[in-house]
Formats: structure tokens, sequence, C-alpha cells
């Protein structure tokens, strides 16, 4: 769903209290053992139909609201109504959330907003859809996901390792699937490999996963939080029941996630594309991955393009070994490696699409950010043409000069963000990289200009470092309408 209109932030809705945290997480398990009183649901998006389906399965009474009122949200609705829910749409009723037992938010809903106010108010708990879902199922073996970038391939490389193991095991969260339709799951899966984003996190106070991962980690959704340090501060969220038997598996890349990781408790293991004393590694000399000592599978092995990839690799199969120590042995080490080997791409993320007169076309819409983006512009080996725009989220675009000053043919730069983006680029590549602000240009102008300019040999990249949500509904409709256009589809 799309965000609330809110007041300005306050960064002290961004900084964790334990002490306050624990006594949500009690409260909410308390009155899920009770089923008594009325729980309010906080926008129908994917999560929150879900979330109601569910507390309304177990004989709460639901009230649902959202602050959209389209076809989408009215079907949504009147689903919800046929199974005994009380729904608004185009507003909330603040009264009626300030008398809930508790409340379950969608993650598209900063904690300024107004109903998370009026539920903080009246001292309501709130929580996100994946706390209601964890405290349902605590036999659920979980393996938590988080991180700037690379938490969706990782999460959906842990899920699929598992499974080669043989365990019944789920990828949910922010890959795509509400946790709270694991619950509604027969039989439940006996694992979970849950990606949550820093949204999700905020609102998930009793998560204790048995492994946590964090893959990466840098500026990002500055277009909802205050500061890098409030975002920060949510990602951090994943350590804050941490204790001595806790498992953590993050990247040995980064100043940041060392300084974070700085006094939490538990054994942590850590990965590596660069140093050669982490847990899992990557030996370029011999092209072979490194888990604990030993080979684990050779890079050609792996079917992903970019060093990247290498770490999510890494991060994935030093999670499962470090969740079960049977996950060790030489036996489900090989399986592991096998499953890697028939890993798919996911898609969106470098995803090539079609190559057509001669220019490869590549999807990459799941590059909301400027990190992420850079991930894509240094794995390129051809001349690009880069597609970057959308909604600007408040990074700078000039880490992107350096890539594209070695790869790039031109930028065409597009919707919201167009204008910064070129006005940014420009100055730092122009002559010798064009640079394009494509002003009130339809997205498949903007695909026609792109064919324009590219040579055979090119590559034309869909790499936008913004959000979709100037021109579309979300980065999987952005990345279907340039594969559609690619092909020469209408």
């Amino acid at each position: 769903m799309a965000a609330e209109s809110s007041v300005t932030p306050e960064p002290a809705l961004y900084i964790a209290d334990a002490a306050r945290d624990r006594q949500v997480a009690a409260q909410v398990a308390r009155a899920l053992s009770l089923c008594e009183g009325e729980v309010a649901v906080l926008g129908l998006g994917a999560s929150g139909r879900s979330a109601a389906r569910l507390l309304r399965g177990i004989a709460f009474r639901v009230y649902a609201s959202e602050a959209l009122d389209g076809a989408a949200q009215r079907e949504s609705a009147e689903a919800l109504r046929a199974i005994g829910i009380d729904v608004d749409l185009g507003a909330h009723d603040l009264a009626r959330i300030g008398r809930a037992t508790f409340v379950v938010v969608s993650p598209g809903i900063p904690p300024e907003a107004a109903p998370i106010a009026a539920a903080r108010a009246a001292g309501v708990p709130v929580v996100s859809e994946v706390e209601v879902a964890l405290r349902l199922m605590p036999a659920l073996r979980v393996i938590a996901v988080t991180g700037t970038n690379g938490k969706t391939t990782t999460t959906a490389l842990i899920g699929h390792m598992l499974r080669a193991l043989g365990h019944d095991a789920v990828d949910a969260g922010n890959i795509g699937v509400p946790v709270t339709d694991l619950v509604l799951r027969a039989p439940q899966p006996t694992w979970g490999a849950l990606e949550l984003s820093s949204f999700q996190l905020h609102d998930t106070p009793g998560l204790q996963p048995g492994v946590g991962v964090l893959t990466t980690l840098s500026a990002d959704h500055l277009d909802r939080y205050p500061s890098v340090a409030a975002y920060y501060a949510d990602k951090a969220r994943l350590f804050a029941n941490a204790d001595d038997r806790s498992q953590w598996v993050v990247s040995a890349d980064s100043d940041d996630i060392a300084r974070m990781m700085d006094g939490v408790p538990g054994a942590i293991a850590r990965f590596s594309t660069r140093a050669r004393d982490a847990a899992a590694w990557f030996d370029r000399d011999a092209d072979l991955l490194m888990l604990d000592g030993a080979p684990f599978m050779p890079r050609a092995d792996v079917p992903l393009l970019g060093d990247h990839n290498v770490a999510n690799v890494l991060a994935a199969a030093l999670a499962v070994t470090r969740a079960a120590p049977e996950h060790g042995i030489a036996p489900s080490r090989a399986r592991m490696a096998d499953a890697v080997r028939a890993f798919a791409a996911l898609p969106h993320r470098l995803a090539p699409v079609v190559t057509r007169d001669g220019v490869l076309y590549i999807d990459d819409s799941k590059a909301t950010n400027v990190d992420s983006s850079l991930v894509a512009l240094d794995g390129m080996t051809r001349p690009t043409v880069l597609l970057l725009g959308g909604r600007h989220k408040g990074e700078p675009y000039t880490a992107l000069a350096a890539p594209l000053a070695r790869c790039g043919r031109a930028v065409l730069c597009y919707g919201e963000a167009g204008e910064l983006a070129a006005s940014q680029l420009g100055p730092m590549l122009e002559p010798s990289v064009r640079v394009e602000w494509m002003r009130e240009a339809t997205f498949p102008e903007v695909m026609a200009r792109a064919a324009e300019l590219a040579q055979p040999g090119d590559a034309v990249l869909l790499s936008p470092a913004c959000s979709s949500y100037d021109m579309f509904a979300n980065y999987i409709e952005r990345g279907r309408r340039f594969a559609a256009l690619a092909r020469g589809e209408a």
C-alpha cells in the first residue's frame, strides 16, 4: 500500500527502547493467548489482508482500515467484510484504534502517521504481522535476513538450500509472502527463511531468530527516515534480543556493520569477497567459494552475475550451516552446493531479458537505491545505456559517476528524480558519457530513446536507484513494463 501522510518524523520514534519493546511483545503474546477484544489492522496490502484473516480466524473481532479507496481496496474490503471484519476505506477511525487490544501495522505506514500516533497516545501496542505470526508459531525455526541490498536473493538461497536438505522450508516476509500466511498453512512449515525490511523490524519487538543475517548496510529510505542513523537503528533491531546462544552471520566488508556488531552477544560468523580470514570467503586465485576452511564450490558453478551474488551465496551457505550442526557435514554441503547450481536468478535483479538488434536488455528494477545501482554498474562489462530515475529517496547520485565513466554510453534520467540526477551526473560525465534529462517523457519514450542510443554489443540497463511510485505501482510492474518494451511488445 502507499505510505500514509504524516507529520515531520520525530527521531525519537526510531530509537529502540528495550524495556518498552519487551513489554509490547509480552502484551501481544498475552492477547493472542486470550483472543479477547478487538484488533485494529492498518493497511490492506498483502500483509494487512493476511493478518486480518488470521486474527478473525482465531476468534478476534477485527477492525481494518486503509487510507486509499480505489478499486483494488474495495475488492479487498468486500472479501474481508464477507468473513465478519469491519473495514473503513479512505480514513482511519482514530478513536476505535485507541480502544484496540493491539494494532497490526503494514510496513508502508511510518510510526509518525496519525493512526499510529493515536494508538501510541492511548498506550495500545503496535506490531507488525511478522510479530503476530511468530508468536503463533513458536516451533518455527527461523533464519531472519535483513540488509540494505542482497537480502531477497540471500533469503531465497537459504530457503532453496534448506529444501535441498529435505526440510519443509518456506521463504516469507518482505520477499512477498506474508509470514501470517504460514500460520494458516496445514501443516505449518518447520523452517522459515524470513526477509525482513527495516520497516518490519521496527515493529517486531519479540524477534529472536535461530540465525540472523545482515547482508549489507548503506544509506537508504531517506524519504522516510530523518537520518541514516535512524535507518541503521531499525536495522539493528535484528539484534535486540541477542543472547549468548544467538548465531549471527554478517558481512566482513563493511565498517558500518563492524560498528553495529560491537558488543552484540552471541557467535558472529563473517563472510567476505575480500578478506581471507572470514568464515566464508571468495578465493579469487583459485576461483573457489570457501566455507569454514574448505572449498564449497567453484565460482564458475554459481549461475549468478557479480561479486555481490558471490557474497549472497556465501552468506546463505554460512547461515544454513550455523542453523543446525548436521548442515555442516560433507553430504549436506554437497547438497547445498548443488542447490546453488540449480538456483535461478530472481526476477528484476540483474535479469537478462532479451538481445534485440545486438543490444542486451537487463532488468534490475529491484535496484531502488544508489548502492544497489552501484553494484549493478560495477559488474557491467559492455558499454551501457543506463535508465535512471523514479521517485527520489534522498541519496545523491554522484557515487554512480565513477563506474559510469568506465562503462557508460549514456544515462537517461527520467521521472520525478530525473532533473536532479541529470544535474548531479552531467557535469561529472559529459562529454565522454551522454547524460539526458528526459523531461516529462513517458516510460515508452525513455525506452525508445535508449534503443536509439545503444549500439550493437551494448547493454540497456534498467537500474533506477529510485523507487517506482511516480510512474508504477511497484518495482515489479516497472520491471515487467521494461521487459515488454524491450521485447517490442505493445
